[in-house]
């Protein structure tokens, strides 16, 4: 297989585990309405992830970017929260970087 399909893949699985994390905030105490919220705007690139569609990669890269920022802030400031604050940091941070990766592999179509 190719880097760029490996890569694609990686993003894939990186995105449903990074789904999940945001979902088992439930169990530190957040409220479960409010972790179906935060999973919300992550469908919205889901469809041009699985296409393999780099622009769709592009611009989910600054998706990524609330997600880091928040599991950040969690992992300083909430001793609680600590666990899976570290978890999703560092899925949100692997997918940021394996969206990156694909971008680079993969060709880019010129006109």
């Amino acid at each position: 297989m190719s880097v760029a399909r490996n890569t694609r893949l990686l993003a894939i699985w990186l995105w449903t585990a990074v789904t999940l994390s945001l979902l088992a905030w439930i169990g530190v105490g957040y409220p479960w309405p409010v972790c179906v919220l935060a999973v919300l705007p992550l469908l919205a690139p889901l469809n041009g992830l699985i296409k393999g569609r780099r622009y769709t990669y592009a611009w989910a890269t600054l998706f990524a970017v609330p997600y880091l920022a928040f599991a950040l802030t969690e992992l300083l400031v909430n001793p609680s929260a600590r666990w899976v604050a570290s978890i999703s940091l560092f899925l949100v941070f692997g997918w940021f970087c394996t969206m990156v990766l694909f971008l680079r592999a993969s060709p880019a179509h010129r006109e």
